[in-house]
């Protein structure tokens, strides 16, 4: 007699059967699980931001009368699954540990109304994402520590005290990780700074001197300065704690920090398809750290490298012509107090060490108005609802200046620095009085449609 002919034992037997069979492919699944799931994980990350690269042809096949790019009409896409190897800050894939977990891997976006107007695909890293501090000084300000701390030069909660001289954006970012990890934090900047700036340092905890503008070789100049308070402090016989003086211009924890976590996001999520990078100098530890990383570490020797210098800096001459001089440092003027430009940040008049590290790599480099820059501001606000600083929108004329004289469809990199929240007492003031100056209301600048930025900023095409 067979189980069919008693419905009920077959069906006992079968749920048995199945019974069993689920312990076995649940035990069997328990030990593989973990494998995939970190298998997963693996994938993703290196997956992370390669949703958000852009096909280069996308531009290339762009319409003369529209410009607008369209995916079902671009070119074969070629799939490769690139395995990383490097390490970047990693933000993580849920709860990161503390503000310093909030650095790091911030979006590379199309700047479309750029894009359209050169022909080129123009991206922008938009480091004012960074968490800490708002700025790629995040970045810096968290390798100087570390470094410091395995040198034994800070320890945590001893009362140690960092020390820099600043105009503003590194001074936040060591400010804000300096509360983090047990520290006190002094810092000495030039008073003519937006002063939102200083007001933000003060409301992080940080002592803040602001002193009047010098020359390098004076002893008060605001770096000098910081470098001295640094010293005094250790000097101290009343106390067991330390001051340390970050040298953002020449520590080369600065460029290095940019080496080991910027230009590998950057080649990331290009998918290494990069035509030129373009990025202003301060301290220079940015333009540097990603130029080595690309074209030193992944052999981009093609790669055209342009330095995005504003008016009155001496590095736009020094590559071009290898002599470092600005038209108003001519013999006969009265020394200089500083570069004479509104732009905070960038441009200087000397070279630094982490300058220098990448001089020779550097191709190019491009000299912008402080009213070029004022209109770009205003340009990338009404255009594509951008709101950056002053350094920022240096970076963009000089990338729509560098995407004029390259073949179109080339794909250009530049850095978006920090909020235009940081400016409105100075650059944003002087950002609306130029479009008043304009037309009174603003219709070359503002509005969907009018206008175009190749003209705005008095470029020929």
């Amino acid at each position: 007699m067979s189980l069919s002919d008693h419905p009920k034992a077959y069906g006992t037997a079968a749920l048995t059967v199945a019974f069993i069979a689920g312990i076995f492919v649940t035990l069997g699944f328990k030990d593989l699980y973990p494998e995939l799931e970190n298998r997963y994980h693996q994938r993703l990350k290196r997956n992370r931001h390669a949703r958000n690269s852009l096909a280069r042809s996308s531009t290339a096949s762009a319409s003369s009368s529209s410009r607008r790019d369209s995916f079902l009409f671009s070119g074969p896409v070629s799939l490769e699954d690139r395995e990383s190897s490097f390490t970047t800050i990693d933000r993580g894939l849920g709860i990161v540990d503390g503000i310093a977990g909030t650095i790091g891997n911030t979006p590379l976006l199309q700047i479309r109304s750029l894009s359209e107007a050169t022909g080129c695909t123009i991206l922008a890293k938009a480091e004012f994402l960074n968490g800490a501090g708002n700025s790629p000084k995040d970045r810096v300000a968290l390798n100087m520590i570390e470094a410091a701390e395995q040198q034994g030069l800070l320890v945590p909660n001893r009362g140690d005290t960092i020390y820099e001289g600043t105009v503003g954006s590194t001074g936040i970012s060591l400010a804000v990780l300096a509360r983090a990890k047990g520290y006190q934090c002094h810092i000495c900047m030039p008073s003519d700074m937006a002063i939102e700036k200083s007001e933000l340092l003060h409301h992080l905890g940080a002592t803040v001197e602001r002193v009047p503008p010098a020359p390098i070789t004076d002893p008060n100049h605001f770096v000098n300065l910081a470098r001295q308070r640094a010293r005094e402090h250790t000097a101290r016989t009343d106390t067991d704690s330390r001051g340390f003086f970050a040298d953002q211009f020449e520590s080369l924890a600065n460029y290095t920090a940019h080496m080991k976590t910027t230009g590998p996001e950057i080649y990331e999520q290009t998918g290494g398809v990069i035509d030129a990078f373009v990025a202003g100098a301060g301290t220079g530890g940015t333009i540097s750290g990603v130029t080595k990383y690309l074209k030193e570490t992944k052999k981009m020797t093609k790669l055209r490298v342009v330095l995005a210098d504003p008016q009155g800096s001496g590095l736009y001459n020094k590559i071009r012509h290898g002599v470092m001089y600005s038209p108003t440092e001519k013999e006969g003027t009265r020394r200089r107090r500083q570069v004479d430009t509104m732009v905070e940040g960038i441009g200087i008049n000397r070279i630094t060490e982490n300058f220098e590290a990448a001089r020779g790599l550097i191709d190019d480099a491009v000299r912008v108005t402080d009213g070029q820059a004022l209109r770009m501001a205003r340009w990338l606000v009404e255009h594509d609802g951008i709101f950056v600083g002053s350094s920022s929108a240096v970076n963009c004329v000089a990338a729509v200046m560098t995407a004029l004289r390259m073949p179109r469809g080339s794909r250009v990199v530049t850095i978006l620095c920090d909020s235009g929240s940081r400016h409105l007492s100075k650059f944003w003031k002087s950002v609306g009085e130029v479009v008043e100056e304009v037309n009174g209301e603003g219709e070359v600048m503002g509005g969907e449609g009018r206008g175009d930025i190749i003209e705005v900023l008095g470029l020929e095409k």
